[in-house]
């Protein structure tokens, strides 16, 4: 890789890692922003909102990126990116920080898609091993270091300086994709898929809403529920239709006559629940049952993050190599549900040295589940439809760790319930469990409760487990269908001009 090449790939991957960076910087600055802007009951939303938006505008800016070429809709997408984290770093009440998350979530749905899509032209897939793998490696280090810089910006800078830290970074990485990329200038007439868009949005923001309100807001048998879910569905089957014949679709149901690439997408949205576990669920274990502080406790699990992207640079280099990777999502599904299961391990008086290292087996599953998966779909896809399948793979993932908070939160919270109440008796055990449970609340329980709460949470993660370790043998058992097709060793550019015929 020559040296200006090297410049582009450094400045792709800072536009990227802008996202999930910010995303975890915000967890340890809420309750900063709460205490500044007041606004309680949009709390949710500051989350809710940016997840929608990212969600529904990833598949377009892919689609985009096929129209238009990828290097200008991607700087598009990371300049709508730090517009939206400039104006929430600038926002005075909570209304208007939801709004402004708004626009940084549809900046953020271009990033992991146009990052993936250029990378996709710059580098044939037989050789993009080791660049996949260093994509990947940069989620588990926004997980680690997020944390401890949202809760330095919160301690010593204000909370603002989560979303103004984006604004040099960006900057860095508008200047090397500027500078540094070159790609084949190319004009597509064509017209935008508007309905297509439309209903995509519709039926996510709707499935989302249900991901985010049912079993919290309302019961997921109540009526906004299922008809929210009624909507979502809707969407989904008349979008089918209009796709059909659409001339340029935002999502080509031709990339799903692939087998390999359906299979794929089926699998990166398992692994995006796998994700989940780590990042939100054993961090409550943590903190509630070991008493860790929010920075600990986001230690804790580095054994997870760390053996994720060992995996990633190690099957990176592996499927470079040999150019063989259907083993690798077999590895991981398997893998995944082991790494489950171990933590039914955890109980109030495991060793906390031993619960953190129990983490690194479902850190290593997750990690051959995301690098093979993103190879596949690249590899499954024409050139012309490079931004789509990019778009999906980031679209998958999301839907996996939205709807996996959702599934996986609601057996957490039921048997932590559950607990509570066989403990302490139904009037006090559903008082503590509709409370907000965090270190310092606990401290005023009486002893009695606090060893309650310790079982309680410890059984939730092993309600967690279960549902997790069931998707990851589902997606052991998808895995075992995948064909082994060569990889390619050319660059969309390099493909011969004949090659559709």
């Amino acid at each position: 890789m020559d040296r200006t090449l090297r410049m582009g790939v450094t400045g792709v991957m800072l536009g990227m890692i802008t996202a999930p960076l910010d995303g975890m910087m915000l967890g340890p600055a809420l309750p900063a922003i709460m205490k500044d802007l007041g606004g309680l009951e949009y709390f949710s939303w500051v989350a809710t909102a940016y997840l929608i938006c990212m969600a529904a505008s990833t598949p377009i800016w892919g689609k985009l990126g096929d129209l238009y070429g990828r290097k200008a809709v991607y700087m598009a997408a990371i300049v709508i990116f730090l517009l939206g984290s400039g104006l929430s770093g600038a926002a005075q009440d909570m209304i208007q920080l939801v709004g402004f998350r708004m626009v940084q979530g549809l900046g953020a749905g271009g990033l992991m898609t146009g990052a993936l899509a250029l990378i996709g032209e710059l580098v044939p897939p037989r050789h993009s091993g080791r660049l996949m793998g260093l994509f990947g490696v940069m989620m588990p280090i926004a997980f680690i270091a997020g944390p401890l810089l949202g809760g330095l910006f919160a301690e010593q800078l204000g909370w603002r300086w989560a979303f103004f830290v984006n604004l040099p970074i960006g900057a860095v990485a508008l200047l090397l994709i500027g500078a540094a990329v070159r790609l084949e200038r190319r004009r597509t007439r064509a017209r935008i898929d508007y309905l297509g868009a439309l209903l995509l949005t519709a039926a996510l923001v709707a499935l989302s809403l249900v991901a985010s309100w049912g079993g919290t807001q309302y019961a997921w048998g109540s009526a906004p529920i299922l008809v929210l879910g009624l909507i979502g569905l809707a969407a989904l089957a008349v979008l089918l239709l209009v796709e059909r014949r659409a001339a340029e679709p935002i999502v080509p149901l031709r990339l799903f006559a692939d087998r390999n690439f359906t299979l794929a997408q089926v699998i990166r949205f398992l692994g995006g629940v796998g994700m989940v576990v780590a990042a939100t669920f054993l961090p409550q274990y943590m903190q509630l049952v070991h008493g860790a502080s929010p920075v600990a406790s986001g230690l804790l699990i580095l054994p997870s993050m760390l053996g994720m992207v060992a995996v990633l640079i190690g099957t990176g280099r592996l499927i470079s190599r040999t150019g063989r990777y259907r083993i690798y999502p077999i590895l991981g599904g398997a893998t995944v549900a082991a790494g489950m299961l171990v933590l039914l391990v955890l109980r109030p008086g495991t060793n906390l040295p031993l619960a953190s290292g129990l983490t690194l087996i479902g850190g290593l599953g997750v990690g051959l589940l995301m690098q093979s998966t993103t190879i596949i779909t690249i590899n499954s896809a024409e050139p012309r439809d490079m931004g789509a399948a990019s778009g999906s793979v980031t679209l998958w993932h999301t839907m996996g760790a939205s709807l996996g908070v959702a599934a996986l939160g609601a057996l957490y919270t039921a048997r932590l319930r559950e607990t509570l109440i066989d403990r302490l008796g139904a009037a006090t055990g559903a008082r503590i469990a509709s409370a907000q449970l965090t270190r310092g609340a606990l401290t005023q329980l009486p002893p009695a409760a606090r060893e309650a709460v310790h079982l309680a949470v410890s059984r939730g993660i092993h309600a967690m487990a279960l549902g997790a370790a069931t998707l990851g043998v589902l997606a052991f058992a998808l895995a075992w269908f995948i064909r082994e097709v060569p990889l390619r060793d050319r660059t969309p550019s390099a493909e011969p001009a004949t090659a559709a015929a």
